[in-house]
Order: structure tokens, then sequence, then C-alpha cells
């Protein structure tokens, strides 16, 4: 058994100390099952059935908690939101397998089935803009529109990764593929403040950073994060991400919305939007220039202006 798998069999949310993530605020915290595992996503908005739900998925390193800004104003507008932690993040469960972009896909596909819902436009920042992009090419029959903040379209990442990240962005990928050494510096060292301040325009607050590296230190969270960049590098070659790059490449057939931050300190802003472009046809493009890459928590007020103003087109709250 290799250093990377060397983890207890089973690890669920209810033996985890993860009290730490369920953040009190203008939500609820709910567990709700896909796949045979328990995931926790904060919930708030109108409970009609008729309400579009909006499912909220956060980036590395960070949890539900970094849509907080957005959660009560997508719910004043009259939408069903909910903001989950991925697999292996926060309050959810955290199986030994399970964390390439296919799997946490459907985890995410059963979410809305969970929530009582057919479809739900599927916002995401960082790498849980990955997941949108990749919702909206493997479950087409779940995913009403996406919505993706600092998130090159992944076919562009797997086939030209150097020209979509900056050089910074590349050596802590490529320092996550080490085995043990990642898992310790985030869970005991600096790597998650190293990862905030790396992105960010400007240095998030002192507190924020710190609950950001308290809730990497749920047991085998680190370990999880660590697997699942491991796996946007590893799965290259491999039959598995050679299919998961084949269905990227067909076209996207709903509507998508893409914000970039001019200041982003890990994706290229000037290439940000290269295969989009090519693979989304009803695609909208917006440059924040002041902002980072961390955009819903650096610029709120814009990223809820944007996200108001395209819903209210793709996805409008009926009267």
């Amino acid at each position: 058994m290799t250093a990377l798998s060397a983890r207890p069999a089973v690890r669920t949310a209810a033996t985890s100390d993860y009290t730490c993530a369920l953040v009190e605020g203008p939500w609820q915290h709910e567990f709700v099952s896909s796949g045979g595992s328990r995931f926790h996503v904060a919930v708030a908005g109108s409970e009609s059935r008729s309400a579009p739900l909006v499912l909220l998925l956060h980036g590395y390193p960070e949890f539900w908690w970094a849509w907080r800004a957005q959660i009560p104003a997508l719910a004043a507008a009259g939408y069903r939101v909910a903001a989950m932690d991925v697999r292996g993040v926060g309050g959810s469960d955290k199986p030994p397998s399970g964390y390439g972009v296919p799997a946490r896909a459907a985890d995410v596909a059963g979410i809305v089935r969970s929530l009582g819902r057919e479809r739900a436009v599927m916002v995401g920042h960082g790498t849980g803009g990955t997941l949108a992009w990749a919702l909206g090419a493997l479950h087409r029959g779940t995913t009403a529109a996406v919505a993706v903040l600092a998130s090159p379209h992944p076919a562009r990442v797997r086939l030209r990764s150097r020209a979509a990240f900056t050089t910074a962005a590349l050596r802590e990928l490529a320092y996550l593929q080490v085995p043990t050494l990642p898992e310790r510096a985030l869970a005991r060292g600096d790597l998650v403040e190293r990862t905030l301040t790396l992105g960010a325009a400007t240095p998030l607050p002192d507190d924020v950073v710190e609950l950001y590296r308290t809730v990497m230190r749920i047991p085998f969270a680190a370990h999880s994060a660590a697997e699942a960049l491991r796996w946007a590098v590893r799965s290259t070659p491999r039959m598995d991400g050679r299919r998961f790059g084949a269905a990227l490449r067909r076209p996207l057939d709903v509507p998508a919305l893409q914000l970039q931050g001019g200041l982003d300190g890990i994706v290229r802003p000037e290439r940000a939007d290269l295969d989009a472009v090519a693979l989304a046809p009803d695609l909208r493009y917006e440059l924040i220039p002041g902002a980072g890459h961390f955009l819903p928590e650096e610029a709120p007020d814009r990223v809820n202006e944007f996200l108001l103003d395209w819903l209210a087109r793709v996805s409008p709250v009926p009267r």
C-alpha cells in the first residue's frame, strides 16, 4: 500500500470533527445523500418548487463559506440557493477514493436530485468552476446553465495548462504531486495561506485565512484536497482522463457566464476565455479589472451584480 492510499476504509462526516465548517449565518445547514456518501450544504432562499435552484461550488483551498456574500443576495432575489462542501471538504464525507472530476461531478448531480430538483444552475469558482464546466458536459439533463469564476474551460487546461496558468501556480501544482508532504503543509504548515496569497490581488483578512486553515485541518481534508489536484495531472494520459477530455470538447448546449479577475495570480487573465469562446456558443465573458483569483470574496458586489443580471436572462424567477 502506497503512502497516498494508506487511509482507513470509512471516513464519514459523522466521525470527523467538522463543526468548525458549520459557520452560522442567514442560511441553514443540511446533510443530503448522493452516490452513497453524505454531503453538507448550506441552503437559503425560496422554498417554492418554482424557484430556480442555484448550486454553488467552492474552489481549492476553501469550503462552502467562500460564497457567504452570494448566498443572501441570490436568496433575496427569489432563488433557492445551496452552497455545498464538495467531496472530501468541510462537513462532507471523505471517502478514500473518487476525487476525479467525473466522480465529483456525479456527486453534484446527485445533490440536485436529493434537494428535490431535476436541474440547477451550476456556479463554480476555481476548481469548483472545473466541476461546473464538467457538469455541463457530463450531466446535461441536470445542468440548466453554467457560471464559472476564475476557471478556464478544462479542455484548455488539460491540453495547454502552461498557457492557462501562471508559472507560480504550475509550481504549486507540481509540488502537490509529491506524496505526503503537501498534506503536511496544508494541515500543519502554511500552504493554505501561501495559496490564498498567491491568487489574491490583495490579502484576504487574517481571520478568513485562519478559518480556511482550520477547516483544512479536519481529519483527512488535506489528503482529499491534494488527491483532487493530483487527479487533474495524473489522469491526463490515462483512459479515464482521455474519455473526460473527449466529453469536454463537445460544445456546451446551455448558457454560460465566465468571470475573470484582471489581477489573478493563478489563472492568466489574457488567456482565460480561449476555449470557452469556441465551446460555449452562448457565453458571456466579463473581466473584473482590480480583482484577483478569489472573486466571490475580493469583488462580492461585482460578482453579485453580474450573476443576478445573467440569471435574470437564463433562469429567471417566476413572478
